[in-house]
């Protein structure tokens, strides 16, 4: 598993162009509604995993919610959350493969990040983080020294589809 990463959440800003990019290609960035679980985890489990749809059903569950999802109509793109399995942590995040390299992933990524220091945190890990060069070059995203496997040392196995 990777590394932890810190990300100064002080120091974050909106992107007016990547909010521009994202309506000129059709896409809405937005916080999931609860009665949307259903659809949300039908759609990451084939593509992410039980264990990421359990982190999900979390973000979903909490108030306010801390799941964000990227869409166009009804068709899902990506979602991001945070405080999922712990408190200050990003993630789980995911985008289809279909759609990547449409900045989703970038944008799903800050919009959760603004929405985790809109609400008091100064700083966000991200757990076990997969491409650590993204977040580094995204939101200057640096590893944790010792961190893997962090939170997730000694969990129990999740069962295969």
């Amino acid at each position: 598993m990777a590394a932890d990463m810190l990300v100064k959440l002080y120091e974050l800003e909106a992107n007016p162009d990547l909010i521009g990019h994202m309506k000129a290609e059709g896409i809405t960035i937005r916080r999931a509604l609860v009665p949307e679980l259903p659809t949300i985890a039908a759609w990451i489990e084939p593509r992410f995993g039980k264990g990421w749809v359990a982190e999900a059903t979390a973000a979903i569950m909490r108030q306010p919610v801390t799941c964000w999802i990227a869409h166009e109509g009804e068709k899902l793109f990506g979602f991001a959350c945070h405080d999922a399995t712990m408190k200050g942590f990003f993630g789980p995040t995911g985008v289809d493969e279909a759609a990547r390299g449409r900045g989703i992933g970038h944008a799903l990524l800050i919009r959760t990040l603004i929405d985790m220091r809109d609400q008091g945190y100064a700083y966000a890990i991200i757990g076990g983080a997969g491409p650590m060069g993204f977040y580094e070059k995204s939101v200057g995203a640096i590893a944790i020294p010792n961190s893997s496997p962090g939170i997730y040392q000694g969990m129990l196995p999740i069962p295969r589809s």
